[in-house]
């Protein structure tokens, strides 16, 4: 399939806009991921408080309801995108 039916192709894109979002989501998710190890090991270092715990707890539920769908939609994207691809479409 040639560039210019990819760019017209409203299915198409559809799945680039959602591959932009869930990228951005699993870059967003793994940094809060990031931001809570780190909270946790200053934590660790200086004494469990209310609100650094908090703030554990917080970037870590976050990062996980962004990551858990953006992993499984990145994963759909590019399945159909490699369906096409085997198809000739």
């Amino acid at each position: 399939m040639n560039d210019s039916n990819s760019n017209t192709d409203p299915v198409r894109q559809r799945r680039a806009r959602i591959a932009h979002y869930t990228l951005l989501a699993n870059r967003i998710g793994y940094l809060l991921y990031a931001f809570c190890i780190s909270c946790f090991v200053i934590a660790f270092a200086i004494g469990f408080s209310g609100p650094l715990v908090t703030i554990v707890i917080i970037s870590l539920i976050a990062g996980s309801i962004l990551l858990a769908p953006s992993i499984v939609l990145g994963y759909a994207v590019k399945a159909a995108e490699r369906d096409d691809r085997e198809r000739g479409l």
